[in-house]
């Protein structure tokens, strides 16, 4: 009975003193092929989306859009050809603008936003409006293009603005106050 508690003890410490091996994962790197993934599809709903938008742009003969470099299109209805100032950040401005559908239905009207004081790119806003209205002067009435991923993402404003929603806005810069 000895031995066998000394042969037991002895098959023990041989065996649990061993260093365990830690299991391989089955998919070496779930992360990158998810991540890969994840690009191709946001590739393929940015051309599905730029898409849409030409085609909507195609069909307003009325207007010239211009391609930004920001992502949005825009128009100009009311132009201001005078060498003047554009806002820059810190900047204060009061504009007014609206949202609507390409279908020109409008989702939030511009009695529904009101006057709307915005201190540039030091508040959070629609992101190509962000950038649009550093393009703007004085006095100028633009309507922004601008796609889902630049507006208000994939999920919306959870109000009004559904899903993977692209926007048309009118913007009016009323006023810009230089910041200092």
């Amino acid at each position: 009975m000895k031995h066998s508690f000394y042969i037991i003890s002895i098959v023990f410490i041989l065996f649990g003193c061993t260093k365990t091996q830690p299991r391989r994962p089955i998919n070496p790197k779930p992360s990158t092929t998810i991540f890969k993934t994840n690009i191709e599809t946001s590739k393929k709903l940015i051309e599905s989306e730029n898409k849409k938008i030409a085609d909507y742009i195609a069909k307003d003969t009325t207007k010239t859009y211009i391609n930004s470099n920001n992502g949005f299109w825009y128009t100009y209805i009311n132009k201001v050809d005078t060498d003047t100032i554009t806002p820059k950040v810190g900047d204060e401005v009061v504009l007014n603008y609206n949202v609507s559908d390409l279908n020109d239905e409008i989702i939030y009207s511009k009695e529904d936003l009101g006057l709307k004081n915005y201190k540039v790119d030091k508040e959070d806003f629609i992101s190509g409006l962000q950038r649009g209205i550093k393009l703007m002067k004085e006095g100028e009435t633009i309507t922004f293009v601008i796609p889902f991923y630049n507006a208000f993402g994939i999920s919306g404003d959870g109000n009004k603005i559904g899903l993977k929603q692209t926007i048309k806005s009118t913007v009016t810069l009323i006023k810009l106050n230089k910041s200092n």
